[in-house]
């Protein structure tokens, strides 16, 4: 699978025109423009936002957001994040979730987080690296992968804030464009039939002092040998060029940082994520080079022997069998996207 994605937005920024293109994006650069600092403000997105499974289906809501104007410059941006219980009480299972700007059928993730097991919670996370998209007429969309809704035992759904806060000033780098490399894609993991093939390019302009990969990660599924890939630690690898970074896919701090109070096993560690907090992105300085870069992403080797097509079964846990049954076996996946940041 070759990945890559067309953001359906004519972005110049900064001094930098950047379109994001099948496998990357591509940027050239005019004069820059005078810079000019915003003035400090607050974008409320969502608020209280019902999101359910049901008749209507809300699992995903997109809204229309109006962001500063283009091209002012804010010295930091926080995203912050508040999910409430609705009448019928907070699901009850821990979800996937995120925030995104979407363009037709083609999404930017902004942020990604997971439900806590029954509670609220409040969040926040840094975006001051994605301030160029946060300009103008914007549609902004949250997605729950919750399946209960209003009259439903196990809850009625989240309750969704969304608000960004803008505080005027230049960054130092300045972040001037932002090309989108894949969107939120789910890749299987563990499967010969099927390896992991992440691959984009971009074009860089002259005048870059760096650029930055930004990234989301987390591995989803269990009951797979060694209990991939929400509960084993692996090895991921982003390859920019020659610039290779490799770090293990981690959080082990859950009990301390994530939604206190919760249900359920919000403790334990898993690959990348907690129940009831946000997923940290994932942040690497490389070259800003001109010319055209590719962009790859690999993850350690690992083949799932507890699968329906496995020679030989093995390796269960959990006591499962072979065969996904969609709930305490699920086929073994990193939930993954990646923009590229480019900063001057």
């Amino acid at each position: 699978m070759r990945s890559g994605f067309a953001l359906g937005l004519a972005l110049v920024i900064g001094g930098i025109g950047c379109g994001g293109g099948g496998g990357g994006g591509d940027a050239t650069e005019p004069d820059a423009p005078a810079v000019a600092v915003g003035a400090d403000a607050t974008v409320v997105a969502l608020d209280g936002e019902h999101v359910y499974f049901g008749d209507p289906n809300r699992r995903t809501v997109d809204v229309a957001v109006t962001f500063p104007a283009p091209e002012l410059r804010y010295s930091r941006v926080t995203l912050r994040l508040g999910l409430r219980c609705p009448t019928g009480g907070c699901d009850w299972w821990d979800r996937l979730g995120h925030l995104a700007l979407v363009t037709g059928d083609t999404e930017l993730e902004l942020a990604r987080f997971i439900t806590p097991y029954r509670v609220g919670g409040q969040f926040e996370v840094d975006v001051t690296d994605l301030q160029r998209v946060l300009e103008g007429e914007q549609t902004v969309r949250v997605f729950i992968d919750t399946w209960v809704g209003p009259g439903h035992a196990n809850g009625a759904g989240w309750l969704v804030d969304a608000s960004f806060d803008f505080v005027g000033g230049v960054p130092s780098p300045d972040p001037i464009a932002v090309i989108p490399l894949w969107a939120p894609q789910r890749v299987v993991y563990g499967d010969p039939a099927r390896p992991i093939d992440v691959t984009a390019t971009a074009t860089l302009p002259d005048g870059l002092t760096g650029a930055r990969l930004r990234a989301l990660v987390t591995g989803h599924g269990q009951g797979n040998a060694e209990n991939c890939a929400e509960f084993c630690a692996k090895d991921h690898t982003f390859t920019v060029d020659a610039e290779t970074i490799t770090r293990e896919l981690w959080r082990d701090d859950c009990a301390t940082t994530a939604v206190p109070n919760q249900q359920g096993t919000w403790r334990y560690a898993r690959a990348g994520w907690c129940p009831g907090a946000m997923v940290t992105p994932w942040s690497a300085d490389v070259a800003g080079t001109a010319g055209a870069r590719t962009i790859t992403y690999a993850v350690e080797t690992y083949e799932n022997t507890c699968r329906p097509d496995a020679a030989t079964c093995g390796g269960c846990t959990l006591g499962t069998g072979c065969n996904y049954d969609g709930g305490s076996h699920t086929e073994p996946g990193w939930q993954q996207s990646a923009v590229l940041v480019l900063l001057r």
